[in-house]
């Protein structure tokens, strides 16, 4: 049985949001505000995954209590610290959205376009974007993690969620 475009993209894309997941499950709290910014990382991951799976990126809003401050040209950081559980739970927000993203194509692939003032991307395209950009950050904080901690979780070779 062949499966569909839509079943590989989130098999593979739900492994890298898994992993991202255990980054942040596992990170002990001494290095969650520390100086390396675990927190952050994790937050403006978590941000563009909202934002890239948005339909409609000039409507995109995150849900409260999170802001648009990583649109921010000067790099201005979040008024605040955001908690573990605060960031899980985004995590869980933007993994539904990205599945019901993913469901949305068609069998092929095709769906709405991600267009903004830097970006002109089929539906897949910002999907694989997304999904490198998880990617990209998620071995940053694993690598915090090694640093801090001397322990990273394991790879995920494909979501079973």
């Amino acid at each position: 049985m062949q499966e569909d475009i839509r079943s590989i993209l989130w098999y593979q894309f739900g492994a890298a949001i898994d992993m991202l997941e255990n980054a942040m499950v596992v990170c002990a709290d001494h290095l969650w505000n520390s100086d390396t910014q675990f927190w952050y990382m994790a937050y403006h991951t978590l941000f563009y995954l909202d934002y890239y799976v948005s339909e409609d990126p000039d409507g995109f809003m995150p849900p409260v209590p999170f802001t648009l401050s990583e649109f921010d040209p000067n790099g201005a950081l979040p008024d605040r610290v955001y908690g573990k559980e605060e960031l899980l739970n985004y995590l869980a927000y933007g993994r539904k959205k990205l599945f019901d993203r993913i469901m949305n194509l068609s069998e092929t692939g095709e769906g709405k376009r991600f267009t903004n003032e830097r970006r002109d991307y089929s539906a897949v395209e910002i999907l694989l974007y997304n999904m490198r950009h998880v990617q990209h950050h998620t071995a940053q904080l694993n690598l915090l993690l090694r640093q801090g901690m001397n322990e990273a979780p394991g790879w995920v070779s494909r979501t079973n969620k």
